[in-house]
């Protein structure tokens, strides 16, 4: 239903931008991919049955141009395929592009979302420590030299209770890490971190205030990343995400 309010409201809004011009709004395709992509994870489009442009149209009200840009969204990422004389066949999720950040949102807006979160923590797991690594060993002294002021921002703004500040220091402090650990492939997926973290914030997985220890575990990071102390620098970003899959299984809280 929620969706549904936005996508007239993109339409609605898109109609008085373009009023004496024929282009519609190249936005006005989102909600509804999203909506479809959320209803094959849901269970409500079953993988293997189709729907046609017309009957994607109807559903949302939306022009034909709006329906196959929604298509080829999610034909891009295997959440469907398209077929002539067919339309729109959902695939099952575990075809879809899982490291696409569009597909890590929906997934997360779904019914699937802790079971997504927990993969993308192990993922976290396996890749941050040794990111943490390589950045203590590889990256540059002035690189180096801007952890422990993000660690003493993280720190300012968390036990203040500014949270939208602090969450973005987060995001920079995890980018920061991956991109300077001297591995390319670490640092291709930064912002694929960067929609994991800000989507545990989004679906109100986050404590209401980061606890004391992952402010102090990224203050050891930092500290370990200063002085080249890769081992220190690997077991200290380790505490941090371990802390994270320990609050999503149930246990305490990051």
């Amino acid at each position: 239903m929620a969706c549904r309010a936005y996508i007239s409201f993109v339409i609605s809004n898109s109609d008085n931008q373009h009023m004496n011009n024929s282009t519609e709004s190249p936005l006005m395709h989102l909600p509804v991919t999203d909506s479809l992509a959320i209803a094959i994870l849901n269970g409500d489009w079953t993988p293997g049955s189709s729907k046609t442009l017309e009957s994607i149209q109807e559903e949302f009200g939306i022009s034909r141009t709006v329906a196959r840009e929604a298509a080829r969204s999610l034909e891009a990422v295997n959440a469907v395929a398209i077929r002539r004389r067919v339309g729109l066949i959902a695939q099952s999720p575990d075809q879809w592009s899982a490291l696409s950040p569009q597909v890590i949102q929906w997934k997360l807006r779904s019914d699937h979302r802790t079971q997504e979160l927990l993969s993308l923590t192990e993922l976290r797991l396996a890749i941050e420590p040794a990111a943490a690594d390589g950045a203590a060993r590889h990256a540059s002294i002035d690189v180096k030299a801007k952890f422990p002021v993000l660690a003493m921002e993280l720190r300012k703004h968390g036990e203040s209770g500014d949270l939208e500040t602090f969450h973005e220091l987060d995001i920079q402090f995890h980018s920061l890490l991956l991109r300077s650990s001297g591995n390319e492939i670490f640092a291709a997926l930064a912002d694929i971190v960067a929609v994991i973290l800000r989507g545990r914030v989004e679906i109100d997985m986050y404590p209401q205030r980061p606890e004391a220890s992952a402010l102090d575990a990224h203050e050891a990071v930092a500290e370990a990343i200063w002085k080249g102390d890769g081992q220190a620098a690997r077991q200290a970003m380790h505490d941090i995400v371990d802390e994270v899959e320990t609050a999503i299984t149930g246990g305490s809280s990051n």
